[in-house]
């Protein structure tokens, strides 16, 4: 299945499927990963006698807007309702955060006097740092189970859906945000074009919206495919995010590129009418960057999917002549870039004997699709694998530093984007 409809030269005929931000025919294909399971849906012991769903994982490029991204496979309300992500598993994202948080609070003067809010808050790895400084936080989280990690560490979290509807209520009673953040989320969201309108309405006015979200131009050069999954609708570059929300009456007067998920982009955005925070240089340099590199042109997108299909084809190679050698083989992390990767690339537990992660939510599970078992860190301890492949790659300095002990037995770590390389 995967290469199918892409190895017709990128070029298909879908007229119902239509662009999510600007309505263009989608009929380019970025790439095709096949048929995958949800990434994040993962199994129990009794779901491994049960048939799974899997479905398309099929990425298009809007000719018009250059937006790449999934058709909708499955509801929010299936993907998000019960999350088995918590992002306070990760020292080096909560150090992120905090520093973000200090920083925020300085640059925008924010106080007691000040409301933050934040659209997909998670367990409120967030706005605990703003909490913590006496400001007033509310956090949106559809996730009822991670919701409540929130509250139960003092964070006031609606659990909702985020859109326009629910900015008019939450402006209705008064509730409008100073600092209003949604980081890693505007990907996930199908409907694109309410989402960030209720962002506009929900935003103060002198108030500042900050996102972050993975930079399209780093997942093209770093050929990061196993970032493309399906909760994750929409890819961005700063040129296209610039274009939607400037439909919306927000201005992105500032941009950082920053380096989690493997290259992301911080972008500020302010109300177009709000003349007190002028365009910063960085707007313009990031849109030249993007142009140099060819994100206004078609073939630039045309060509990923013959880079991810030799991507596939050297990994395989080598984990193959890993395993004839008789080295033994385990995972660490059971990340949703982990499912699309071992998924596409027809990887199983005849490659890998198990995975392991640190968030208990996750262990004693199986990945979707591979059904390759999760266990705790201490079961690579217990085995010695002559290598652990690292899946969630873009925290490999976190996780190497962390399993340190690996090494006294010899044992090597490995990843498998940008390229296969085995760390020093």
């Amino acid at each position: 299945m995967a290469g199918g409809l892409a190895s017709l030269e990128g070029l298909v005929t879908v007229p119902r499927i239509c662009c999510r931000f600007c309505n263009a025919p989608l009929q380019r294909v970025f790439v095709d990963l096949g048929m995958t399971p949800l990434a994040n849906d993962y199994l129990t012991p009794e779901d491994l006698f049960r048939p799974e769903v899997f479905y398309p994982l099929r990425a298009f490029v809007c000719e018009r807007c250059f937006l790449v991204q999934l058709p909708e496979s499955e509801k929010p309300a299936e993907i998000f309702s019960d999350y088995a992500y918590f992002s306070s598993y990760s020292d080096s994202w909560l150090e992120h955060n905090r520093a973000f948080a200090l920083d925020a609070i300085e640059r925008f003067q924010l106080g007691p006097e000040s409301r933050v809010i934040e659209v997909a808050s998670n367990d409120g790895y967030l706005l605990r740092f703003f909490k913590e400084q006496g400001i007033p936080v509310l956090g949106i989280e559809p996730a009822a189970n991670v919701a409540e990690a929130a509250e139960a560490d003092g964070i006031p979290t609606l659990v909702e859906f985020f859109g326009a509807d629910m900015a008019r209520r939450l402006v209705s009673e008064g509730r409008q945000a100073d600092l209003l953040a949604a980081n890693n989320v505007l990907a996930h969201v199908p409907d694109l074009n309410d989402f960030v309108e209720g962002l506009s309405l929900l935003l103060a006015p002198g108030g500042v919206a900050t996102l972050e979200f993975p930079h399209l131009l780093q997942l093209i050069q770093g050929c990061q495919f196993d970032t493309i999954y399906h909760e994750h609708f929409s890819y961005f570059s700063f040129t296209t995010a610039r274009q939607v929300f400037a439909h919306h009456g927000l201005t992105l007067f500032h941009v950082e590129e920053i380096s989690t998920h493997g290259g992301s982009l911080r972008i500020y955005a302010r109300h177009a009418d709000d003349g007190a925070r002028e365009l910063t240089p960085a707007v313009e340099q990031l849109l030249a960057t993007e142009e140099r590199f060819g994100l206004g042109r078609l073939e630039t997108y045309l060509r990923f999917a013959e880079l991810v299909r030799e991507s596939k084809r050297n990994l395989l190679r080598f984990l193959v002549n890993i395993k004839e050698d008789g080295k033994t083989i385990v995972g660490y992390g059971a990340p949703a870039k982990g499912n699309t990767l071992l998924n596409y690339c027809g990887l199983g537990t005849d490659i890998l004997d198990f995975t392991v992660d640190r968030s208990p939510h996750k262990q004693g599970r199986f990945l979707p699709g591979s059904q390759i078992p999760i266990h705790s860190p201490d079961k690579i301890r217990e085995i010695k694998p002559d290598y652990v492949f690292i899946l969630p790659w873009n925290l490999r300095e976190e996780i190497v530093e962390q399993m340190s002990d690996v090494r006294q037995w010899d044992g090597r770590f490995l990843i498998a984007i940008p390229e296969v390389q085995v760390l020093a």
